[in-house]
């Protein structure tokens, strides 16, 4: 017997972070599958660059910021409004900075803790019930981190906000699954993408050599959307082979 995954063709998928790394990367698999995807940043211009490389008739760009509800709501009002439905949504939007709890505004840790919390959970609120609504069912895919779990040096503040993604993630799972939608936390170690670079990162980081790429987190995305109706994977951790977990 072959294993039967499911065909992405004509699905819609809602993706934050949308310009670079994982979320660009997300949208490339996805449209290679056949699927539609509305994708959100708050980079007006590269986000209509990579529309234009997917292909209008695939993609839509909404300029917004994670931390505003009313942003949310127009990505999934876009997405339902082109492509006529609604299947999954992947909360991806977040920053990083690294350094001491001591080394950083108030006003650099509130964005940090607003964008990736606040943000996640306003992509939620105004995905659900256009998933209910037009297809009855669904998938949250949560991009958080192994930080998740074991917060580093470091990195206290950012961890935190990680542990609150994994415990949204787990809480929304007990509470749609008999809804039929299916919430996931993918949660990579370090990606060699653009992210915090220059906020404790530097560009090419000679780690990233060994370090995961967007595309490995992409196809975990993809592959938790193609899992049967009646398969759900509540957490993805992953690692390169060169990274000590």
């Amino acid at each position: 017997m072959t294993y039967q995954l499911r065909d992405l063709k004509d699905t819609v998928v809602a993706i934050t972070g949308a310009t670079s790394g994982i979320g660009k990367a997300a949208a490339e698999q996805l449209v290679e599958l056949g699927a539609k995807v509305a994708l959100g940043a708050r980079d007006g211009d590269r986000l209509n660059g990579v529309v234009e490389q997917l292909g209008a008739d695939n993609a839509v760009a909404v300029p917004m910021d994670v931390r505003s509800v009313e942003d949310n709501q127009k990505l999934i009002d876009a997405a339902v409004s082109k492509f006529g439905k609604l299947d999954s949504i992947v909360p991806n939007a977040g920053i990083g900075m690294y350094g001491s709890i001591l080394d950083h505004t108030d006003d650099e840790l509130r964005r940090m803790m607003h964008t990736n919390y606040d943000g996640t959970v306003w992509t939620v609120r105004a995905g659900v019930p256009a998933m209910l609504k037009t297809t009855g069912a669904g998938d949250i895919v949560i991009v958080s981190s192994v930080a998740g779990f074991r917060g580093g040096g470091d990195e206290a503040v950012y961890a935190g906000t990680k542990f609150a993604q994994v415990g949204l993630a787990g809480s929304l799972d007990r509470e749609l699954r008999e809804k039929g939608i299916r919430v996931t936390a993918v949660c990579p170690a370090g990606v060699g993408t653009e992210f915090a670079v220059g906020a404790g990162r530097v560009d090419n980081d000679p780690r990233f050599a060994e370090w995961l790429v967007a595309d490995d987190v992409a196809y975990a995305i993809v592959t938790v959307l193609q899992q049967p109706r009646s398969v759900r994977t509540t957490v993805w951790q992953m690692w390169s082979m060169g990274q000590q977990s």
